[in-house]
């Protein structure tokens, strides 16, 4: 079972160019994220112009059936180079709420369910039509889903 919730700290960050492999899943589809990273894992640390360490699991085009597409990345310098194969997303500079995800990382659905059924409806922010994102750190372990990550959630005060 997940911990509370900590309270997020602020940052703003970007742009952010990510590329790599991406899916849309309706709801139920879910499951099937996992099996995506395995499919990318082999490329981070060796796409052409990546810049740091991080690799990303980025949510964007949500439609109001919860559907998404879901893209497993890294970031790049530019998308010039990119094997043609590759989604490309680019994140234009937004303000966030982060949060820390210890647990195994099949509990992060609790995660998101806190932060959009506790603490988003308590706060005095709402969400921002833009992609949301995991970042994983290279403490996080893909074979044991332990390490941890963060999960950023583009916010604004509310009017």
């Amino acid at each position: 079972m997940t911990s509370a919730l900590s309270a997020p700290r602020f940052e703003d960050h970007g742009p952010l160019l990510i590329a790599g492999i991406s899916e849309r899943y309706s709801e139920a589809a879910r499951a099937g994220i996992p099996a995506q990273w395995q499919r990318f894992a082999p490329y981070i640390g060796h796409v052409s112009g990546q810049t740091g360490s991080y690799a990303y699991g980025v949510c964007y085009n949500t439609d109001d059936e919860a559907n998404m597409d879901y893209l497993c990345g890294v970031q790049v310098q530019g998308f010039a180079s990119i094997p043609p194969d590759f989604a490309r997303l680019r994140i234009a500079p937004q303000h966030y709420a982060v949060f820390h995800h210890a647990e195994h990382i099949s509990a992060i659905g609790e995660t998101f369910r806190a932060i959009f059924g506790q603490w988003l409806p308590a706060s005095d922010y709402e969400i921002v039509d833009a992609p949301l994102f995991e970042r994983y750190t290279s403490s996080f372990d893909g074979r044991t889903g332990m390490g941890g990550l963060e999960v950023w959630v583009p916010v604004r005060p509310k009017s």
